[in-house]
């Protein structure tokens, strides 16, 4: 198979599953699997940075005009009452630093678990229940709307999120650091709704938190690959036009498919839910511990 067509095949599933909660990490894992490469040579670690700048890309672009929003009511809020602590930018950067330090901290617990199918096979799994089993507690809620008695929803909307919301959500996207297969956007989602909020609110957070969290990650990874600071990935001298086309083909095609999976998300989400995507979860990660405990038995 030419580079071409595995770019245009990689671009496409880290599009697909940067933002929905299926993981794309463990897919893009699999892929690397399935089309015979090995994503852990120097070349093409820098290539998944590459395809992760360009879904991360998708995020300011697509909420320009939220975000434009927020920056001309900081810190004040809409209403007056919120602070630079408790407005949606603060708590967005509150959530990230709760994530950011202990990540960093365990970086190398982190990286041994990148290459462990089991661990990603259970955590597509257990995710997945989880993120059924709090869907399932909040859909009547989100049925019966804002203002019903007794709801389990407090939160419906981002500029009404509370500090300590902020920093659970943020403790818990670290479990997908640590674990690959949790995903990002489950992690960050399913905390939402257990504190409290909806899924549109619980969802538009999650884009909100991956741009700072993404970028400072990816980036930091991205400029030691194009130093050649990293010992198992090469330099930017070291790559010919062959590679610097399909290292574009990747960028471009995971950008354009980022931008339609998150526009068709947020618009499925707030009237299906997510009930089907922890199926999925379920059935992919039951798969992959199958196919370990195979290839490796």
């Amino acid at each position: 198979m030419s580079d071409y067509l595995v770019s245009v095949l990689l671009g496409i599933v880290e599009g697909l599953t940067e933002f929905l909660p299926v993981s794309s990490t463990a897919h893009l894992r699999l892929s690397e699997a399935l089309l015979h490469i090995d994503l852990g040579s120097g070349y093409w670690k820098m290539y998944t940075i590459v395809i992760q700048l360009g879904a991360i890309l998708v995020l300011p672009i697509y909420f320009r005009e939220r975000i434009a929003k927020f920056l001309s009511t900081f810190p004040r809020g809409e209403r007056g009452d919120r602070t630079a602590l408790t407005h949606p930018l603060g708590l967005t950067m509150v959530a990230f630093v709760v994530t950011a330090i202990p990540s960093f901290l365990l970086t190398k617990v982190i990286g041994k678990h990148l290459e462990s199918l089991y661990i990603m096979g259970a955590s597509l799994l257990i995710g997945g229940i989880v993120m059924w089993i709090v869907d399932a507690m909040n859909a009547p809620a989100e049925k019966a709307g804002p203002g019903a008695s007794g709801s389990r929803i407090r939160t419906w909307r981002v500029e009404e999120m509370s500090l300590l919301q902020a920093i659970w959500i943020g403790a818990c996207q670290i479990l997908s650091a640590v674990f690959p297969g949790t995903s990002r956007s489950m992690s960050t989602i399913t905390a939402g709704q257990l504190a409290g909020m909806s899924r549109a609110a619980a969802l538009e957070f999650s884009f909100f938190l991956s741009m700072p969290t993404m970028a400072v990650a990816t980036g930091y990874q991205f400029l030691k690959y194009v130093t050649g600071k990293d010992e198992n990935t090469i330099g930017v001298s070291h790559i010919d036009s062959h590679g610097w086309i399909v290292l574009a083909i990747g960028f471009v095609v995971s950008f354009i498919v980022a931008y339609a999976a998150v526009a068709w998300f947020l618009a499925w989400v707030r009237k299906h839910g997510f009930a089907p995507f922890a199926v999925y979860r379920i059935i992919v990660g039951v798969l992959v511990l199958a196919w370990a405990s195979h290839w490796i038995g």
